[in-house]
């Protein structure tokens, strides 16, 4: 497996674009994700009770239940009307920033189908074969009118080059500072395979999953309950691992789409192939939600926490998980100030059991690494080594709890005034 350049367009088949369509005040505010030949599709999506209308739709659509006017988490056996079929397959992605179609009732997701049929009768493809994923401003219904109008502007910008996934990226973004994608090819079969994507998210970032789009395309031979298990078995070692800031978003959505034109031999089972997959797969995804870590909302430093030493994964999980989370501990990081009881304290209330008389700390960056605490007490540590170290755009907490093998890590950001700044006046 070897990392190039390039997102969603990377992967055989697969073209993409983004414009400006009005939704926001300014800048682009809309993408568009099209493949050549129909693609297998997987997805995972946010675990807040108040779920996005396009949530619900691209649920219908992953579970392969019918897009009723009702939510995928009502939809069951007693809805047997195919509306054209589903077999959860996908042609098309269409994305829309600016709003994010949430808490929008009944009228919000017809406007998702109505987004669907709109590309679906310029694509010519099935309406269920169009996902639909807004970001934006919660509690205001989208101007279907600018949606249909920009499907129409964007159909014959869409573009195989590098240049047509940026757009996408970019357009996609709302308190993102920075476009986000990535992309790694691997040989399946005898056949060169590329995995690719972007990624949006900045602010109402927590597991599980967090405030997030995430749009993977790849050209794996690979069937869909395969697709669904790698997909199922990265997001919590990834995506679920970035904390901004305790807000758990209405519309975290994260979709694989494979259209098999790298001609591998199908993925059936867990093979060697499988494993090599979901290993390309998990690097996309793992620089991915570094990116959004890094990106946070009002940032200046990735702040990366990681538990050695635990008994179980589940333990080093939990307590790596809430030390990134602590608003004090990345309030600390902000201030450069190596308060290192605050470390202690978040691991301590995390809820998984360990003894603190035996933990070590260490910080780390470019400028070296620091022990802090042994067995539980603060070292004789140098003040001024511990601030140039946490002065730098990336910090590393490492916390050894001295129980057993297993590790886990987290990516979260400082918390600065400007994170205040950016959600005092979000609408305005």
């Amino acid at each position: 497996m070897q990392r190039i350049s390039g997102g969603v367009t990377a992967a055989k088949g697969f073209c993409a674009t983004g414009i400006a369509a009005g939704i926001k005040k300014s800048g682009k505010d809309m993408a568009m994700i099209y493949s050549e030949t129909v693609c297998r599709v997987a997805g995972t999506f946010t675990t807040n009770l108040v779920k996005a209308a396009p949530v619900k739709w691209d649920q219908c659509i992953v579970k392969g239940l019918p897009v009723a006017e009702q939510s995928a988490d009502k939809a069951g056996s007693a809805a047997q009307e195919n509306c054209g079929g589903n077999d959860r397959t996908a042609h098309a992605v269409v994305v829309n920033s600016g709003v994010a179609n949430a808490c929008t009732g009944a009228e919000g997701y017809g406007y998702c189908r109505d987004t669907a049929a709109k590309a679906a009768e310029l694509l010519d493809i099935r309406e269920n074969q169009v996902l639909v994923a807004s970001t934006g401003v919660i509690g205001q219904q989208v101007p279907i009118a600018k949606i249909c109008e920009g499907i129409a502007n964007m159909k014959p910008l869409l573009s195989e080059s590098a240049e047509g996934g940026t757009l996408a990226a970019e357009a996609i973004m709302t308190t993102d500072t920075v476009k986000k994608e990535a992309a790694v090819q691997l040989e399946l079969g005898g056949k060169t395979v590329t995995v690719g994507g972007m990624c949006k998210g900045s602010g109402m970032i927590h597991p599980n999953m967090c405030t997030m789009l995430s749009f993977i395309t790849t050209d794996a031979n690979i069937s869909q309950p395969m697709l669904q298990k790698a997909l199922s078995a990265s997001v919590p070692d990834t995506y679920n691992m970035v904390s901004v800031d305790g807000d758990t978003s209405t519309n975290d959505t994260c979709l694989v789409l494979a259209n098999g034109l790298a001609g591998n031999p199908e993925i059936t089972e867990e093979n060697g192939d499988y494993a090599a997959f979901f290993e390309a797969l998990n690097e996309v995804n793992t620089c991915l939600a570094k990116k959004m870590a890094a990106d946070g909302e009002g940032a200046t430093a990735m702040f990366e926490v990681k538990v050695i030493g635990a008994e179980s994964k589940e333990q080093a999980v939990t307590i790596s998980k809430s030390v990134v989370s602590s608003s004090l501990v990345k309030a600390m990081i902000y201030g450069h100030d190596a308060n290192c009881g605050r470390i202690l304290c978040a691991m301590g209330y995390s809820g998984a059991q360990f003894d603190p008389e035996k933990v070590d700390v260490w910080f780390e960056s470019a400028v070296g690494k620091l022990k802090i605490i042994e067995n539980g007490v603060p070292t004789d540590y140098s003040e001024e080594l511990a601030t140039k170290i946490l002065s730098e755009s990336a910090v590393t907490a490492i916390a050894d709890i001295k129980m057993g093998t297993a590790e886990a890590t987290a990516w979260g950001c400082d918390l600065t005034y400007d994170y205040i700044k950016i959600n005092a006046d979000y609408r305005s």
